[in-house]
């Protein structure tokens, strides 16, 4: 255990509803007073600096094998409550630090390549055009269903190579799998696990004959990739369905978040909204100003293999550590007014660390700048009076420290 375990303050309870709906006080007090603070609530150690989270990201003795964070979760349930889900995690490349990372990005990677990117944009074009088609006419909608959640999943599924009728079925493996990872305050962790487990198993059973098709007949998706890099022997049959399943989930939830943050941005900052409109040369400064001011993943977390001393605590081999992405995101050290949303910020140095950093740099980034040029570029143009539906309730997704976003998200135009 560690060796520095203070008292949690109930304002510095990074769980609270308070603290969850409305975290930026918190993080500028952590912060400022206590950046290195150890949570018994997470039971982990939580870190709020722009330039401890990037010494974190660059140190070998932070690990991305996150495995023992799940075990902690599931402590006391039994191992058979959660194996397929285990056995699966272990596969994937997010799990493996050093040269098997680095293999099995490789071979997974070379369906996100710059030109097979590129090569997406008119597919993501349309598919947006569609969406928009089937709401124009109503002057309203939540936007965070009826676009920002169909608009990743169908890319992703495009990418993939996958079936985009069976999106509701995405839709529930991909919560279930959230839910684990980043459970509720207050929630059954035995039904939390077992719906992921069985999410698991299931997604397993969906990959399984799509990728023998795909054996049999190659077809230009990333899937087809995949399934060569491993008759190539790059991969094993467990490691290929682990990562498809990865792509899937990592694709359709944080980028749907993502959108409707970067929406919620532009309508709450009107003068930034309508510099934009006068602008649209600056999209894609306000998709990184964006992921810097609300990052759909606030913490990622790492664990320590080695005893790491850091400003005066130490951090002890096996602890979690939660580096605080939104909360280095908004370091006043960093970043100049940071808590001023600026879609002419210069973001060439420092970046923004919502994509993380080094070996595990988001592999899906460049297809999630693309989602959100592409997509909030073309809602701008088709809806020119697009602003908040004031009449209707906003319902944050806030109910973890891991995902960030919106369940309700009403306009109006």
């Amino acid at each position: 255990m560690s060796s520095v375990m203070p008292l949690v303050r109930e304002d510095r309870n990074l769980l609270s509803p308070e603290n969850l709906a409305h975290p930026i006080p918190l993080y500028a007090e952590l912060r400022e007073d206590e950046p290195v603070h150890w949570s018994p609530l997470v039971n982990g150690w939580i870190l709020t600096r722009h330039d401890d989270v990037m010494a974190c990201f660059r140190d070998p003795r932070m690990s991305a094998d996150r495995l023992k964070f799940f075990e902690y979760q599931i402590q006391g349930l039994g191992p058979e409550t959660i194996r397929e889900f285990m056995e699966t995690t272990r596969n994937q490349m997010v799990m493996r630090v050093g040269p098997e990372h680095i293999r099995l990005r490789r071979q997974t990677g070379a369906g996100f390549t710059p030109p097979r990117l590129d090569a997406m944009c008119p597919a993501i074009h349309q598919t947006l055009r569609q969406l928009l088609e089937r709401v124009q006419s109503r002057g309203r909608m939540n936007l965070a269903q009826d676009i920002a959640y169909h608009l990743p999943t169908l890319v992703i599924a495009d990418l993939l190579g996958v079936p985009v009728e069976d999106r509701d079925r995405f839709r529930r493996w991909s919560d279930r799998l959230a839910d684990f990872a980043a459970p509720a305050a207050g929630t059954s962790m035995l039904d939390t696990a077992r719906r992921a487990n069985q999410a698991m198993m299931e997604m397993s059973a969906y990959f399984l004959p799509l990728l023998e098709q795909r054996r049999a007949h190659p077809t230009p998706d990333t899937l087809s990739l995949m399934v060569q890099a491993q008759e190539q022997g790059q991969m094993t049959s467990a490691e290929l369905v682990a990562n498809a399943i990865l792509l899937l989930f990592a694709g359709h939830t944080t980028t749907t978040d993502q959108f409707s943050n970067f929406v919620h941005d532009l309508l709450t900052h009107p003068e930034q909204l309508q510099l934009l409109r006068e602008r649209p040369e600056l999209m894609r400064l306000a998709v990184e100003e964006s992921l810097r001011f609300h990052p759909a993943v606030p913490f990622i977390f790492r664990v320590a293999v080695e005893d790491v001393e850091l400003r005066g605590r130490t951090i002890r081999a096996g602890d979690v550590v939660f580096l605080g992405l939104a909360a280095a995101n908004r370091d006043p050290r960093a970043f100049r007014d940071p808590d001023r949303f600026d879609i002419t910020r210069d973001t060439a140095s420092p970046r923004h660390l919502a994509f993380g950093f080094g070996a595990h740099h988001c592999m899906g980034a460049g297809l999630a700048r693309r989602v959100l040029e592409i997509g909030v570029s073309q809602l701008l143009e088709r809806l020119p009076g697009l602003r908040l539906d004031e009449s209707r309730p906003v319902r944050l997704k806030c109910h973890s420290l891991n995902f960030r976003g919106f369940e309700s998200l009403p306009v109006r135009w």
